[in-house]
């Protein structure tokens, strides 16, 4: 079916057809495909391996055809929907490119989207790979209280709801298992989540290392955070040395900066 929503997709730099019509079609071309995502898991069950090369499948049909959706219509309301389907999945440089290219009149709600996403790709260049991490505090605790005191520290920001977050969980967990120590350690900060979750769902999946709760939009707007989660790697001295790793890469990037 998938296959199939593909090949049924609307052309959208057809002339004939309003603003409107297109929005609309771009709406109810989500939300069959989310609803078809969702029988679907239902019907995968437990076989991990299946459901990943389906999420994978649906991630990448998702993204030709809202990409597809923002080319052809970066002079109009669509353009900027088809950006917020994107807006999390792109890269950095591709998302500069868009939101400079669109020309869309937006108001309001759509204003303020535009301007946070600028406001993100400006985070992202102040704490890309190699330059020095930047301070917060929640309730009293700072992030300089793990980060920049002598050892590498690898800092997952999540969220209770978040299923790829922890679907992460079993890979910080051999992280942490096997390097944790005195060049090591590690660090969860909970955001966009409430509290209780946060300590619920910390429970569950086993978290023993550091955690700060409640941190909310304050370090994801310092960081340009677009989406979780965000894997990141400090080294002792609060040097970022990368930024948004996910499974194997994560254990890589521990292996390689302790060896040296």
């Amino acid at each position: 079916m998938i296959a199939m929503a593909i090949v049924l997709a609307c052309t959208f730099a057809c002339k004939s057809k309003s603003v409107e019509d297109k929005l609309a079609e771009l709406n109810e071309w989500t939300e069959n495909l989310m609803a078809e995502y969702s029988a679907r898991l239902l019907e995968l069950g437990e076989d991990e391996d299946a459901v990943e090369a389906y999420q994978d499948s649906v991630i990448e049909v998702f993204q030709d055809y809202n990409l597809k959706a923002l080319k052809e219509n970066l002079d109009n309301q669509v353009g900027v929907e088809a950006l917020k389907n994107l807006y999390g999945l792109m890269e950095t440089e591709d998302l500069e490119e868009y939101i400079e290219k669109l020309e869309a009149p937006v108001t309001g709600q759509d204003s303020a989207f535009v301007y946070g996403i600028k406001e993100s790709l400006k985070a992202i260049k102040c704490t890309a790979e190699g330059m020095m991490f930047t301070d917060f505090e929640v309730d009293g605790v700072k992030f300089s209280d793990f980060v920049g005191q002598g050892k590498y520290m690898l800092v997952d920001f999540w969220a209770s709801w978040c299923g790829p977050c922890r679907g992460e969980m079993p890979n910080l967990r051999a992280v942490y298992n096997e390097f944790h120590g005195d060049k090591f350690d590690m660090l969860s900060v909970a955001v966009w989540d409430k509290p209780e979750d946060t300590v619920k769902a910390a429970e569950e999946e086993g978290i023993v290392w550091n955690q700060i709760i409640n941190a909310q939009k304050v370090p994801t707007d310092i960081y340009g955070i677009q989406g979780i989660p965000h894997i990141i790697l400090f080294g002792p001295d609060g040097t970022i040395l990368k930024r948004n790793l996910r499974g194997d890469e994560i254990r890589e990037a521990v292996a390689e900066a302790l060896s040296e």
